[in-house]
């Protein structure tokens, strides 16, 4: 597509992360599979944009807001309190729980699970992703079947806020052009919880973050990160 400048080294591609799902294949022109996964983030406006179906008409619970272009899936049962903020897209089977506040720029492949107060913004899940707990979920791709344990926060803005950079493998640091940017998670990628990634990192597909850590970088496919802690134990004495 034309007006997309493309940051990223060429053997970087979306491909090697994750597909686009059946559900999601009406946005199939804004996320190409050669790609850099993190120009997907940059098009999910646009992806939303391109939408002319009729927009949610309810009904809505009580305690529940929805505003702006918002499209749920009739499958889709909206908890009793929470907040929708257009433009949003919710497919199919997707659970949404009780406080969860999507905050426009979303879209949620089918049978995805979105948390008890969390906080998603500016970000593309695929199929059957599992956010049930506390995530924040922030300018980020999330691949098919991805995993946050409770807590988990994809951090997406440097302390100085300058560009994010991605330092890839092989290859010279690459300015995404982007301020905001959270993470790259590939399919079936875990992160326990308690978890902070700091902005710009990338998990492959199956990689996992062990529960209390912050981490940022690249993970390799099929690989672990674990924080190992030592305690000193002593006799409690009343």
């Amino acid at each position: 597509m034309e007006g997309y400048p493309s940051h990223g080294p060429a053997h970087v591609k979306s491909a090697d992360f994750f597909a686009l799902p059946p559900s999601l294949a009406r946005f199939v022109e804004f996320f190409p599979p050669d790609l850099a996964p993190w120009e997907w983030v940059k098009r999910i406006g646009d992806a939303l944009a391109s939408i002319n179906d009729p927009v949610f008409a309810g009904p809505v619970p009580p305690g529940f807001a929805v505003s702006g272009r918002v499209w749920i899936d009739p499958s889709v049962t909206l908890p009793s309190y929470g907040t929708i903020v257009g433009p949003a897209w919710i497919g199919a089977g997707v659970k949404l729980l009780p406080g969860c506040y999507l905050r426009g720029n979303v879209i949620i492949g089918a049978g995805s699970s979105i948390g008890h107060d969390s906080e998603v913004k500016n970000s593309l899940l695929l199929e059957k992703v599992q956010a049930p707990h506390k995530p924040y979920i922030g300018d980020s791709v999330l691949g098919n079947g991805a995993h946050l344990g409770a807590g988990v926060v994809l951090s997406n803005l440097r302390l100085d806020q300058r560009n994010i950079t991605i330092r890839v493998p092989d290859s010279p640091p690459v300015d995404t052009g982007m301020r905001k940017l959270g993470a790259i998670l590939g399919d079936a990628a875990e992160i326990g919880c308690n978890t902070v990634l700091n902005p710009g990192t990338i998990l492959g597909p199956r990689a996992v973050v062990g529960p209390g850590a912050v981490f940022g970088g690249v993970l390799p496919a099929d690989t672990f990160a674990v924080v190992r802690q030592s305690f000193t134990t002593s006799v409690r004495i009343e």
